[in-house]
C-alpha cells in the first residue's frame, strides 16, 4: 500500500508499506517528514515530479534505514 503525506511546503512523500499501518505509526511519520499531515485516497490530483518508478533513490534507502532505526517496521520506500 501506498500512503501519500503533504508537507507544511506543499511537497508530497510518497510511502510504501507491505502493511496498514497504525495511527501511532502514521504520527511517527508525520513528525519525521516535519509536520506533515496524511492525505487520505489512493490518488493525488495534480503534477508531481519524482524519479521513475523502478528507481529507487539514494534518499529513499536512507529514509527507510531511518524508519528502521525509529522500529517502524514493513516500510520499503519513500520518495
Amino acid at each position: 500500500m501506498i500512503l501519500f503525506f503533504m508537507t507544511p511546503s506543499k511537497s508530497v512523500i510518497a510511502t510504501a508499506a507491505d502493511h496498514q499501518l497504525s495511527q501511532d505509526e502514521i504520527n511517527e511519520l508525520c513528525w519525521l517528514y516535519g509536520g506533515a499531515t496524511l492525505i487520505e485516497g489512493e490518488t493525488v490530483e495534480g503534477f508531481f515530479v519524482g524519479p521513475r518508478r523502478e528507481m529507487i533513490t539514494p534518499w529513499s534507502t536512507n529514509a527507510v534505514e531511518i524508519t528502521q532505526n525509529m522500529s517502524l517496521h514493513g516500510i520499503s520506500r519513500i520518495e
